[in-house]
């Protein structure tokens, strides 16, 4: 006789051992609307050239492929609010996710939770092969909100998340209630437009997506970007679900492997591919370091002082460029002279330190 569903009470307190936020469950079965969506969004231009989950939805959308035997789904989210300090001159931003490995962390606790569990299971996290967002809506982790992002009550958008496909009966969770409303703040804080159409995202306007693919940064968007060096939290910062999150995060301390900022001259300064093996939490497009470099100039045009000017120069004088290291597409140098001139006119005006 097959043995009886772990109960859902059961999940939750082996996730609570775990130290998840977050545990739930659903039956295992294709992703029939999701695998619609993207296909018609892919056919609209709306992925611009990001490939991850939407390349193969034939297989990221049928996790009942995945593992022979499946049964079950398991999703499981990562609180990762924590209060960062405020960049000085020359510091750019990393998004939370990003200041650590969380996506690593979150694959050891799912691990756990397999082994637990028993029978035959596999771990996806941040995985080509797997849409986690949709799992965590069926597993009754929480619902999409008009920014795209999962927003899981008591806990917001501040998660990362991850699933475990497991051949063990768990008994499925009650779906989340959609609770923006009548919200727009998430589409109103977009500076580029990527949200107008609620619940829909166009990649090739989104800034996280700007600073991972290798094609230019529009010249229309880099001011934009501000500070940060990688990603964007625009939509995150301004949602209503994430204030419990941050205000039980104040107090919080940061792990200690935690980055939240990062040096812009130290970036420049690097070997592109040293600093490129430094940072493999960072997704960038074809594993190019120059994108990175790419992205340190654009911040620090919008936010360096007049003692980085020089440093600006020289790497649009191509001296340092990134060349070296297969630049084609990121155009290192060319991004270095926007971002001179743009530093020159903060100076102008009195907006730059003088560090």
């Amino acid at each position: 006789m097959p043995s009886a569903p772990v109960t859902a009470a059961v999940l939750a307190s082996l996730g609570a051992e775990l130290g998840l936020a977050a545990v739930g469950a659903a039956p295992v079965g294709p992703y029939e609307e999701t695998e619609r969506l993207i296909r018609e969004r892919k056919g609209g231009g709306l992925f611009d050239t990001m490939g991850f989950t939407t390349t193969r939805p034939e297989v990221s959308c049928h996790p009942e492929a995945l593992l022979p035997g499946a049964r079950t789904v398991v999703a499981a989210a990562l609180s990762i609010y924590a209060a960062g300090p405020e960049p000085g001159p020359g510091e750019g931003r990393l998004p939370r996710y990003a200041w650590s490995d969380r996506y690593g962390e979150l694959r050891m606790k799912l691990a756990g939770l397999g082994e637990r569990l028993g029978g035959s299971w596999r771990v996806l996290v941040d995985d080509n092969a797997h849409v986690d967002r949709e799992a965590a809506v069926r597993a009754g982790l929480g619902f999409y909100g008009k920014s795209t992002m999962l927003i899981a009550p008591g806990l917001g958008t501040w998660i990362v998340l991850g699933t475990l496909v497991t051949t063990v009966e768990v008994e499925p969770a009650e779906p989340v209630r959609p609770g923006c409303g009548s919200c727009t703040l998430c589409i109103d804080a977009c500076p580029t437009g990527a949200l107008d159409v609620p619940g829909t995202l166009d990649a090739g306007l989104c800034l996280s997506w700007l600073t991972q693919r290798r094609a230019p940064i529009p010249v229309a968007h880099r001011a934009a970007i501000g500070d940060v060096v990688y990603g964007c939290d625009i939509c995150q910062d301004v949602c209503p679900w994430n204030r419990g999150p941050e205000r039980r995060g104040e107090d919080e301390p940061l792990p200690p492997d935690s980055e939240p900022l990062v040096s812009l001259v130290d970036w420049l300064q690097s070997d592109p591919v040293e600093l490129r093996a430094r940072y493999p939490r960072l997704y960038v497009q074809r594993n190019d370091p120059a994108v990175l470099r790419r992205n340190a100039v654009v911040a620090l045009g919008n936010s360096g002082g007049a003692g980085q000017l020089a440093l600006l120069d020289a790497i649009a004088a191509g001296e340092g460029d990134g060349s070296d290291c297969g630049d084609a597409g990121s155009g290192v140098s060319e991004h270095a002279a926007w971002a001179a001139a743009r530093l020159r006119e903060r100076i102008a005006h009195g907006l730059a330190a003088d560090s």
